[in-house]
């Protein structure tokens, strides 16, 4: 039986991202226990995975070394075969070589790569998905190009959903962290106004995106929306947006819940474009964004300001939409 070690320690996305090569090893290494290393806040995704077998949380909080040491101790007990690091800086490097593993995969670009058993190029804007280039470190092994992401909502994540889901819906996810990653406010009631009053539409995000919610829903002056930020879990969101008529989200988090859960899905590309790796999966999914900008894209990660000052990347034509809403 092999054991295996998985880090990412990065954001919400990247760990839903990195679900696909978890489930690839599983299918690979069916006998094989496989641990999962992510950051605090993000082992919540993690939950119901029958691929995984323990998942163990970096808290940056405690101090970083002080953690890397913690969670040595705990690597020492496991005897790990295999690591695959999907992150690429050095704390991530650090936990790799400490793992005991006796063969360690990973990016290049990590700092700590020189220690490595193989290193990889992670290129970025040529198209190549991040499920793809996580994939590469597990190819030799048999490993797919490219699979779908999972998530595995519990039960009671169906049965508190259960309840929004009589009749038809929308779910719209309007924020993100970045400000030039999300579509301008008054885009989403623009979008509100043209999915019109049949049907319900739920606002849907962390309860730090309560107050942007309440505010669309509010101008929209629309009495079938509904503002549920904060009120659901990762995967309770994972659940509802899996039976909704349609998503609308931008390149952020809940792009990937979409993913993983193969939910219709449209995503709104503002400052950032796919070809950085990070577009939707699903079956049913459509990208829209402005074409043509000199300035865009400016950035991998977004910015909290349009560096140019009038953020024409946030002007997305919405009617564009009404065919995919059947």
């Amino acid at each position: 039986m092999k054991r295996i070690l998985f880090i990412q320690t990065a954001f919400l996305g990247d760990v839903i991202l990195a679900t696909a090569a978890i489930a690839e090893a599983k299918r690979l290494f069916s006998d094989s226990e496989i641990d999962v290393v992510v950051k605090k806040g993000n082992e919540s995704l993690l939950e119901n995975n029958p691929k995984i077998n323990q998942v163990i949380v970096f808290d940056k909080a405690n101090g970083k070394f002080k953690e890397i040491f913690r969670l040595r101790k705990i690597f020492s007990t496991r005897h790990y075969d295999i690591v695959f690091n999907f992150h690429r800086f050095g704390s991530s490097g650090i936990l790799t070589l400490l793992s005991g593993a006796k063969k360690k995969y990973g990016f290049r670009k990590n700092p700590f790569s020189f220690a490595f058993t193989k290193r990889f190029e992670h290129e970025i804007g040529n198209g190549t998905h991040e499920v793809a280039r996580n994939l590469q470190l597990l190819k030799e092994f048999g490993a797919r190009s490219l699979v779908r992401p999972e998530l595995h909502p519990s039960d009671s994540a169906w049965k508190k959903t259960r309840p929004f889901k009589s009749n038809q819906y929308y779910c719209l996810a309007p924020a993100s962290v970045w400000f030039t990653k999300q579509l301008p406010e008054h885009k989403w009631i623009e979008l509100i106004h043209r999915l019109g009053a049949t049907h319900t539409i739920y606002l849907i995000g962390a309860p730090g995106d309560h107050a942007l919610c309440e505010r669309i829903k509010e101008a929209s002056q629309q009495y079938n929306v509904v503002n549920l930020a904060g009120q659901l879990s990762l995967l309770d969101s994972a659940a509802l947006m899996r039976d909704a008529i349609r998503n609308f989200v931008n390149d952020s988090g809940p792009l990937h819940i979409a993913s993983a859960m193969n939910a219709p899905v449209t995503a709104f590309f503002c400052s950032t474009v796919p070809e950085f790796g990070f577009g939707p999966l699903s079956e049913d999914r459509v990208i829209l964004e402005v074409q043509g900008l000199d300035c865009r894209p400016c950035g991998l990660h977004g910015h909290r300001a349009c560096p140019q000052g009038h953020f024409k990347c946030g002007e997305i034509d919405l009617a564009t939409i009404s065919p995919h809403l059947s």
